[in-house]
């Protein structure tokens, strides 16, 4: 007898061998069969859905839910334009703690506000706070001065913003990262009510798979018992959607491995990509090649129009070089943030050489962001496998900017997608949140449209049908996450997770397709967001 049989229903199942099926099967969480597959068979549960349109469960191939729920909980000034009502917001908020407390505010933007709060202008509303404004891009941040008292500054060069020979409080890059850890540690209490916030949040969209993009270190590092948060929240029921974590590759260390293994460094007791069940386990190995454009820190080959900075990378470019052949050679897949396309040609010397070296044909190595690519390198991306783990939502909220300053000559190459499906590179969409708001269909929207929220058309040629924008945020990232014999398509012997439209988005006018509501988000079977 099967635990809940789905009729009447439309559901577009990403499976190009059976496009289309009207009934599911479901058994012990996971689908038996599609139409004929389960025909006569009784069940626990029968729904029928009146045509409604269902698809396997969208796939965030790239998000943040520690950082995203600190957001989702704590001060957070997204969308303010007026410098005078953040500094009042952030006076509020330092009010409500003890003096010498941390107050710390997410969504922070200087382009609104006329550029970067000062050091001066926190001192004014914390009284004694420690105040630190996160950017919303993840790569910078300002904090006041009593922060600013307890952070060795000299080792951090030009990440650290001056004016006059004083620190400013602008905090760039590693010197951000210098903030985090004199933070650090949070309380485990927090990071799964941290976990289960943004994970509710992800059910509302419709997402039931989520990938950590970095644990243990790096840009958004959180403390090193985060995999216990996250084994907590599982073990309480707080863990609303299925989750890979990505190690920062800060937690590679040497190794005592033979040497036949060729294992330099790895993480203790050789843990890597593959460890873990479907509802929570070990991704890819992260590591930060560049910044970010939003902070003009993306490491470009020009300079952005009207600077003589074309931004930087993280480090000594044979470090990184190192790490990726690292661990390429002791078995992880890699997840290798590159946004500028500097960036982007380091990467692809350094994979191409840890192949040479080790070939390892289903690596299946991703670029996390791909965020300018010329054309040259492109027939590169597919040559070796690479997949380009986009955030189409990050062009609808700063397509306009991004194009400013990278000029005209450049802002084709902004989060391509027909380019880089017709050069044969596999695709995914992610959200990054909470960089942005994170609805996938937000971003198969502007995928089909490449318009931003002012409609200005961003990178012509590079729509994409809205099939093949459903596709990157399901099977597409699934992929991406190696979990595609899990979930991303509706198919006997998966996962049955699945989201359930109010419409169907392939006879929905492009421009409303963000606008087409989630009925329902199903775990296993179970109904988890709204009503069956």
């Amino acid at each position: 007898m099967l635990d809940l049989l789905i009729e009447d229903a439309n559901v577009l199942t990403m499976d190009p061998a059976r496009p289309v099926a009207s009934r599911i099967g479901v058994w012990r969480g996971r689908i038996l069969g599609l139409d004929d597959d389960v025909a006569g068979l009784s069940a626990r549960r029968t729904v029928r859905l009146g045509g409604a349109t269902v698809l396997p469960g969208f796939v965030d191939a790239h998000t943040h839910m520690v950082w995203s729920g600190m957001s989702l909980g704590g001060t957070d000034i997204t969308g303010l334009r007026d410098r005078g009502e953040v500094l009042e917001v952030l006076r509020r908020a330092c009010a409500q703690v003890a003096p010498g407390d941390w107050v710390e505010v997410t969504g922070y933007d200087q382009r609104p506000i006329g550029g970067h709060l000062t050091r001066a202008e926190l001192d004014a509303v914390a009284d004694g706070r420690r105040l630190w404004l996160q950017h919303t891009s993840g790569h910078a941040g300002v904090v006041n001065s009593v922060v600013l008292d307890g952070i060795d500054l000299a080792p951090l060069g030009a990440d650290v913003g001056y004016d006059d020979g004083e620190p400013n409080g602008l905090m760039l890059e590693r010197a951000q990262i210098a903030v985090r850890r004199a933070r650090l540690p949070y309380r485990v209490s927090e990071l799964v009510a941290a976990i289960e916030r943004a994970g509710q949040a992800c059910l509302a969209q419709g997402i039931t798979t989520c990938a950590e993009a970095g644990i243990g270190g790096g840009l958004i590092a959180t403390p090193p018992v985060e995999v216990a948060a996250y084994q907590t929240a599982r073990e309480t029921g707080r863990l609303p959607v299925r989750m890979q974590l990505m190690v920062a590759s800060d937690g590679l260390r040497e190794l005592a491995a033979h040497a036949d293994d060729g294992i330099t460094r790895g993480i203790d007791l050789g843990l890597r990509t593959g460890f873990g069940d479907e509802t929570l386990g070990i991704g890819a190995l992260k590591l930060w090649l560049d910044g970010g454009i939003m902070a003009r820190t993306a490491a470009l080959t020009a300079p952005y129009v009207g600077s003589t900075d074309a931004g930087q990378l993280q480090e000594d470019p044979a470090a990184l070089r190192q790490v990726i052949l690292d661990g390429h050679t002791a078995g992880w897949q890699l997840a290798v943030h590159a946004i500028g396309d500097r960036a982007l040609d380091l990467a692809l010397d350094a994979i191409a050489e840890a192949q040479a070296k080790v070939p390892r044909p289903d690596a299946r190595h991703r670029i996390e962001h791909c965020g300018l690519v010329r054309d040259d390198q492109l027939p590169r991306l597919a040559e070796l496998g690479l997949t380009a783990v986009l955030q189409p939502e990050f062009l609808w909220d700063n397509g306009d900017d991004y194009s400013d300053v990278l000029g005209p000559d450049r802002a084709g190459w902004l989060y391509r997608g027909r380019a880089l499906l017709d050069a044969g590179v596999a695709i995914a969409s992610s959200s990054d949140r909470p960089v942005v708001a994170g609805a996938p269909l937000r971003a198969i929207q502007f995928m089909v449209e490449r318009r931003s929220n002012t409609g200005r058309v961003v990178g012509p040629g590079e729509e994409l049908t809205v099939a093949e924008a459903l596709a990157a945020a399901t099977i597409g990232a699934a992929r991406a996450c190696r979990r595609e014999h899990l979930c991303g398509s509706v198919e006997p012997g998966k996962l049955a997770d699945f989201t359930v439209l109010e419409r169907n988005p392939l006879d929905v006018p492009a421009a409303e397709l963000a606008g087409t509501g989630v009925r329902a988000t199903v775990l296993g079977g179970e109904a988890v967001y709204g009503e069956l």
